[in-house]
């Protein structure tokens, strides 16, 4: 009898591959789970900007997940762009009445490029209805910053941060610190109410990381889902995306993807050639 754990992730789709649900079922897979997904939205983009993007209607979302979750017992889950009050309403009725694993929620708010992912009126419902679902929260140290309502610029303001959105519901919190201006080393900041773990790795020099959010995120999904604490999920999640970044494929004018299969690359030969 097969043991392969299903994951599901909800979000929005990147046409460019290298982000939302293309990055969240590649990450997934990668990551030894069979990945599911509901489709909240599209958007256009590449690998320089989001030029457009539309709400998918919520009658839609709801049958793509009940299509899923009627038929596969999902072990863990994860959301992403929920870009309206209706949409994040459905998804929390969703999300409470169904067993669906745990919840990992990956803030998703503005684009790397600036482009609003996150309607203004829909942060209070995101705030009240989904991080207290989530076992996890994974925001960016911008999105941090928006939730927490402070400037984040290193690690001392991360752990604050944190503090005050763990306060919010979520079970923890891992304030992705990729951006932090003055630390030489990569670092993410996990809070789980009691203790802090710091998620340290080299900072590499690429301008090739789109998607690295959802990669970590759909990784950490993956590696609850597979039984793993939530430390040890995560501290194998931050391996994971360091090696897809220092692989970062050269695709496109702008930031390149990861490559989130950089352990087939080594392989002398595929089946199909």
């Amino acid at each position: 009898m097969h043991n392969t754990r299903v994951c599901l992730t909800i979000a929005g789709s990147d046409s460019g591959g290298g982000a939302g649900i293309q990055a969240d079922i590649k990450a997934m897979q990668a990551n030894g789970v069979f990945a599911t997904s509901v489709i909240t939205a599209v958007t256009a983009q590449n690998t320089t900007a989001v030029t457009a993007a539309m709400d998918l209607p919520v009658s839609l979302i709801e049958s793509q997940f009940d299509a899923v979750v009627s038929d596969m017992q999902i072990s863990a889950t994860k959301t992403g762009m929920l870009s309206s009050i209706e949409i994040i309403e459905a998804v929390a009725n969703r999300l409470e009445h169904n067993d669906v694993g745990p919840v990992v929620v990956d803030p998703v708010m503005i684009s790397k490029s600036g482009y609003r992912l996150l309607k203004e009126d829909a942060m209070d419902a995101l705030r009240e209805r989904i991080l207290p679902l989530a076992v996890v929260l994974t925001p960016n140290s911008h999105e941090a910053a928006l939730l927490a309502g402070m400037e984040i610029r290193d690690e001392t303001d991360a752990h604050e941060a944190a503090v005050l959105i763990h306060e919010m519901g979520p079970a923890a919190v891992v304030i992705k610190g990729g951006h932090f201006d003055m630390e030489q080393d990569a670092i993410d900041v996990l809070y789980d109410g009691d203790d802090f773990l710091i998620l340290r790795s080299e900072r590499i020099d690429t301008r090739h990381t789109h998607g690295t959010g959802c990669t970590f995120a759909s990784a950490l999904t993956a590696n609850l889902a597979k039984g793993h604490s939530l430390r040890d999920a995560a501290l194998r999640s931050k391996r994971y995306v360091t090696e897809a970044i220092r692989a970062g494929l050269p695709i496109g004018s702008g930031h390149g993807p990861t490559d989130h299969f950089y352990f087939l690359r080594g392989r002398q030969e595929f089946p199909f050639g």
